[in-house]
């Protein structure tokens, strides 16, 4: 063996100690060059980029070089984050978002016509797809958030509108897929006649017609829902469009007869009734079309100067032939060749001088899925989902590598028609698709809430006055002050804000809309909750529960996000009714399993819903700080008070409704003044620094499909009453446990269920053993129980992937990190921010990289079982 490669002691006058010095300085010199001279590439690359191709102006140019040479060190330490692509696609992603985040924030007070650039171009300039974009962009904001916040103020991130624009997204992806189906059911490629030299003529013209209904929709969807985007209001806006092509595209060109009964039924003596047999077929509603087509009806007659054909009779016999004209207006040689073009160069220009530039997607491409800036595939982990891709939950639940068969292309203008001719009438029932869904639950609370009652029903009443004080008047301020903070101009963003100030109101109906819906079914779970617990306790004297304010407010914030989430608003997304309604998820997690119990006629998409929210704060959000689940804690296990109260994990207190009122500038109107004031609940109290919040004991649903629902039951459930009970209150339906011990070891068996799903998918994935399987889940079992502070600020994912690298370490498995952590990416609960950024609570402020912080998770797992396995280098 060469002893040269063995470690030679230091030998005065040598040399040796000194020439290795030199040799690693010069190595560690030469490894600095390398750096510069790679930052400095990349400078040069991307200001080429910004001069060259997308020719920005001298602020924009200044303002994107300055973003990029303050985040450039952070871009090269990424080169070699967990779970990147290659250099290559890591540099132009994140020069991307360096140019999206200056187009966004920097081009305040600008000219619209001098905003810079679109993120269609954005893309184009870096040859990156939508989904791409989307993957990366979070994981920049993460890493560069204290930058931004130096460069352009503490509110970048509420203006750079990133969640917004993600489902947007989703949004324009599914309606554009949705109209495709539609246009190719409805209409011809051409004539059906035999190939001729006018051939390639006919499939322009018909894709031209194409083209034309999908411009139509975006500049009637600019117009129509510039302020409060959301895909029922677009669903029905477009389906207008396709009422228009219908009685304007020459009847040869029409895939359908009019007179099939099975694709137009609703009929009368004056023919078809166009407008109810598409409500019937695309589940909108009647009045609503009606109204949207009034819409379509002005924007052609006042932005393509066409004029309505004022002699019906002679329409009739053309286009409207079978069909009722009543609500129908007619623009005569409308869609003619020559109209058509010019139409469609009206409309291409409207479109784009109405086009924010501030970032914004250019729509024009989602008529197109050839279009090379869409790309495929799916974003996991909440970041964004496309249409077409697996679901992100349900599937997994019965089997790990399940997943959804793909669906039909979406690439026109390569229509293809039936094999019999008539796809529209053949199709007995539309296909299962975002908007279909959409459409389906809207149904439900057009027809099974929008009709009830805005007050308090007879019974509910009764209930409300046999409280040892009538609690009418509190209950029903209390709704139109949360609810008034919830749907108000300034939640739906600045846009909202201008819109109703200078837009006719039509917004501001919207919104009054949305806001009665929720009431409705707030008073209507609510009236069924006080009878279920009328019943338990035989008795109508719910003083405790009906008195209690955390639990109204819970109950609104739920029936709030049920009607968001049915009219699947761009602005409004969760958690954004916590913050209206001063509550936390975790308040929100004690009426989410009773009121889907209590509401059955609730639709499986709104289940699936709160099912997701609830997997979210299992997950995390119960761990993040300022969570009230920490004020239970700390009265539940004593033992981790001083650890909560050292890293300031306690919640704050509710604010008070008079506050909200102000702070929303809501006006009561007639309703009586406000009896709450600085009133708290009279059960709650507080813990030595901050509010302490009580806990639930868990009302589990065997009908509710939860990931979690077979959780460990108690012998006896308590009425809701227990559930909101002050932490320290003595539960008498649970043997001398407080109320806080009952809940939080409820939760935990929760967080155990939900564990044990996720383990046993990614160790089947990594195809582990059944008893490598078993010993992950017992160790996950003990750290919840005994080591519960390890979750503190944390993600249930993070304690199981560090759970699954120790213990095949100890089992001597050849099983790395990284090999762990690409299992964990395919995973369709998958969140990158898991793997690239861990709280750690160190002292130190060096920034040592998201591996060392692992293992410093791993450590604080594996000491108290004296195991000193852990390294850096080891993963």
């Amino acid at each position: 063996m060469d002893g040269a490669d063995a470690p030679q002691p230091a030998r005065s006058g040598s040399g040796v100690t000194a020439c290795s010095t030199s040799t690693a300085q010069g190595r560690m010199n030469g490894g600095a060059n390398a750096s510069n001279n790679a930052a400095a590439a990349m400078e040069e690359r991307f200001a080429d980029v910004c001069k060259r191709k997308l020719v920005l102006d001298e602020s924009t140019t200044r303002q994107a070089m300055q973003l990029f040479k303050e985040t450039k060190i952070i871009l090269l330490s990424s080169m070699s984050s967990l779970g990147s692509g290659s250099p290559e696609e890591i540099e132009r992603s994140w020069c991307a978002c360096v140019l999206y985040c200056v187009s966004k924030l920097g081009n305040a007070g600008k000219a619209k016509e001098d905003r810079g650039i679109t993120l269609r171009q954005i893309l184009r300039a870096f040859d990156l797809k939508i989904v791409d974009f989307f993957k990366e962009m979070p994981q920049f904001c993460i890493k560069v958030g204290f930058i931004l916040t130096g460069l352009y103020g503490s509110d970048w991130e509420k203006r750079l509108e990133l969640q917004e624009l993600q489902a947007n997204l989703v949004h324009l992806c599914s309606l554009g897929r949705h109209y495709r189906r539609a246009y190719q059911e409805l209409f011809l490629l051409n004539d059906g006649k035999p190939a001729n030299n006018s051939s390639e003529l006919n499939v322009q013209q018909a894709s031209e017609y194409y083209d034309f209904g999908w411009l139509l929709f975006l500049v009637l969807r600019n117009q129509a829902s510039s302020a409060v985007k959301n895909l029922l209001t677009s669903t029905t806006e477009l389906v207008s469009v396709l009422a228009v092509l219908i009685i304007h595209i020459p009847v040869r060109l029409r895939n359908f007869s009019i007179e099939d009964s099975s694709c137009f039924a609703k009929k009368s003596d004056k023919g078809v009734n166009l407008i109810a047999s598409l409500c019937e077929r695309y589940l909108t509603s009647e009045d609503e079309l009606s109204k949207a087509l009034q819409k379509t009806n002005i924007l052609i007659k006042d932005i393509l100067k066409k004029k309505p054909c004022s002699d019906v009779s002679e329409c009739q016999q053309g286009s409207l032939s079978f069909i009722d004209p009543e609500g129908l207006t007619f623009f005569k040689n409308f869609l003619e060749e020559d109209s058509l073009k010019s139409s469609l160069q009206v409309l291409e220009k409207e479109y784009v001088n109405g086009l924010d530039t501030k970032g914004e997607l250019d729509a024009r491409m989602f008529a197109n899925e050839e279009d090379s800036l869409l790309g495929s595939g799916s974003l996991s982990g909440g970041a964004l989902k496309l249409p077409g891709t697996k679901r992100k939950y349900d599937d997994v639940m019965a089997s790990p590598t399940k997943s959804t068969a793909s669906r039909a292309p979406m690439s026109p203008p390569r229509f293809c028609p039936s094999p019999n001719g008539n796809s529209f009438c053949n199709s007995k029932m539309a296909p299962f698709t975002p908007v279909s869904t959409a459409m389906t639950t809207a149904k439900w609370l057009r027809s099974a809430i929008s009709p009830l009652p805005s007050k308090p029903s007879g019974e509910l009443l009764r209930f409300f006055s046999a409280c040892d004080k009538d609690v009418t008047d509190d209950i029903t301020c209390r709704a139109a002050i949360i609810l008034g903070a919830i749907f108000t101009g300034s939640s739906f963003g600045e846009r909202m804000c201008t819109s109703l100030r200078n837009t006719s109101g039509m917004d501001a109906i919207w919104t009054e809309q949305r806001k009665m819906e929720a009431l409705k079914l707030y008073y209507r779970v609510l009236e069924s909750m006080c009878r279920a617990e009328s019943q338990i306790l035989s008795g109508s004297n719910l003083t405790s529960l009906l008195s209690n304010e955390r639990f109204h407010r819970c109950m609104i914030a739920c029936s709030a996000e049920l009607v968001l989430a049915t009219h699947k608003t761009v602005t409004m997304m969760f958690p954004a009714v916590l913050e209206k309604t001063g509550i936390t998820a975790f308040d929100l997690s004690k009426v989410i399993e009773s009121f889907v119990r209590h509401e059955d006629s609730l639709p499986r998409e709104l289940k699936r819903h709160l099912n997701s929210l609830e997997e979210r704060l299992l997950e995390s959000m119960a761990w993040e700080k300022g969570s009230s689940m920490y004020n239970s804690l700390i009265v539940a296990r004593p033992t981790l008070s001083a650890e909560i109260n050292r890293l300031g994990l306690l919640a704050e207190p509710m604010p008070s409704l008079d506050a909200i009122a102000v702070h929303h500038d809501i006006s009561l109107g007639g309703l009586p003044p406000l009896p709450f004031h600085k009133q708290p609940d009279k059960d709650e109290v507080r813990s030595p620094k901050r509010a302490c919040t009580e806990r639930r004991n868990v009302l589990v649903d065997n009908s509710f499909r939860s990931p979690v629902k077979d959780v460990i039951k108690s012998k006896f459930l308590p009425p809701l009453q227990s559930a909101f009970a002050s932490p320290t209150r003595p539960n008498p339906a649970a043997g001398g446990e407080t109320c806080a011990e009952t809940g939080i070891g409820v939760f935990l068996s929760k967080i155990t269920k939900l564990a044990a799903i996720r383990i046993k998918c990614l160790c089947e994935r990594l195809q582990l053993s059944q008893q490598i399987l078993e010993r992950v889940y017992s160790l996950v079992q003990q750290i919840i129980s005994q080591q519960t502070a390890l979750f503190f600020n944390r993600h249930i994912d993070q304690i199981i992937l560090c759970c699954i690298y120790g213990v095949a370490k100890i089992s001597q498995l050849a099983l790395t990190f990284k090999e762990i952590i690409f299992s964990y990416r395919k995973q369709s609960q998958c969140k990158p921010q898991v793997f690239r950024s861990v709280y750690v609570n160190w002292p130190s402020r060096s920034r040592s990289g998201v591996k060392l912080h692992l293992v410093l998770i791993v450590q604080g797992i594996f000491s108290p079982f004296s195991i000193g396995w852990y390294s850096e280098g080891s993963i």
